[in-house]
């Protein structure tokens, strides 16, 4: 397969069609739900921090086991690791081209996944096996 050269001119040239309009649409409207449900979410995490400032396990277990602690914060996680994967996403679509790129956005999604899996995995058997 033949890569086509890109140059500043034809990004520059209104007619012509640079890079997938509805893939990027998407990405511009999820980062922004995302970050704004993060803001949202901020509140809810301030709150558990400030509430078990100083305590042991004992309390911090005894307050994520609230289904209604427990359950936003795993939302909160797996959240911000798909804004996560779009933020990193932005900076390899600058800086890396090609074959490299893909391995790199694999290996970004893979450990997207695997923060969202295991945090929000973390906190939700806290919420239902104590």
């Amino acid at each position: 397969m033949r890569e086509t050269v890109i140059t500043t001119q034809t990004i520059a040239n209104p007619k012509t069609h640079y890079g997938d309009a509805r893939a990027s649409t998407r990405h511009f409207i999820t980062q922004r739900v995302t970050g704004g449900f993060n803001v949202v979410f901020l509140a809810l995490l301030l709150f558990v921090v400030v509430r078990l400032a100083g305590q042991d396990r004992a309390d911090v277990v005894a307050l994520l086991a609230n289904w209604y602690i427990g359950v936003p914060l795993a939302v909160l996680i797996a959240i911000a690791a798909v804004h996560m994967r779009n933020g990193m996403r932005d900076t390899l679509e600058d800086y890396m081209h090609g074959r490299i790129y893909s391995l790199a956005m694999m290996l970004n999604t893979l450990f997207c996944l695997a923060v969202a899996l295991v945090g929000a995995g973390s906190v939700l058997k806290i919420v239902f096996w104590g």
